[in-house]
């Protein structure tokens, strides 16, 4: 079941499952430097302050099992596809800036639009990334919805869950969810997906 993965998504497997198990071992509090705070939680007492490191950090700790489950059932799921698409190496950066372009986002929308003094933790920014990598690159593959279990192309897919992140951001309905950063893994996986492509394929120097 697993000699089909690739070396990248095989990594970030491991790497989030020790993280959770050391999560679970040492306890929460210990990693709260690590979440994505506001850029204003500072401002109250007992909030940790906003790090650059935790625009990464925050990526790899889950809130409990079925969050860390859900994250890397996808990752398994899409991950190999795209890795194999874009190369070990783009992977690997498209991966990161999902991440990052994810965080960003959070950040953004709670210091404007929906202030927040909450923390943010979680790959699911990333994992966004990597489904709309895999919608761009596997169009007219059919994808199954859990619930209902509605079989479709990979595009409609995609736009299916973009469009229902994009509603429970907008309207509330699902605060201890992060929808934002959602989007804004997939809008920053698009944008470096839109740089790559113009700037043409790759060509080997000798």
């Amino acid at each position: 079941m697993f000699a089909n993965l690739t070396p990248t998504v095989r990594t970030l497997l491991i790497a989030n499952l020790a993280v959770f198990a050391a999560q679970t071992f040492f306890g929460g509090p210990l990693f709260a430097p690590l979440e994505l705070w506001p850029l204003n939680g500072h401002l109250l007492y007992g909030i940790p302050p906003f790090e650059p490191w935790q625009l990464v950090s925050y990526g790899f700790l889950h809130s409990g099992f079925l969050h860390l489950f859900f994250n890397m059932f996808a990752l398994y799921m899409f991950g190999p596809d795209v890795e194999q698409v874009l190369g070990t190496a783009r992977f690997r950066i498209f991966y990161l800036v999902c991440l990052v372009g994810a965080a960003v986002a959070q950040l953004v929308v709670g210091a404007t639009i929906q202030p927040s003094f909450q923390s943010t933790i979680g790959a699911s920014g990333a994992i966004f990334g990597i489904l709309l990598c895999y919608g761009m690159s596997f169009p007219r593959r059919t994808l199954m919805l859990i619930f209902p279990p509605i079989p479709m192309p990979a595009w409609l897919f995609v736009t299916f869950y973009g469009a229902l992140e994009l509603f429970y951001g907008v309207s509330g309905r699902d605060p201890g969810v992060a929808h934002f950063a959602h989007l804004g893994g997939m809008a920053a996986g698009y944008a470096l997906i839109v740089y790559w492509r113009t700037r043409g394929p790759r060509r080997r120097r000798n």
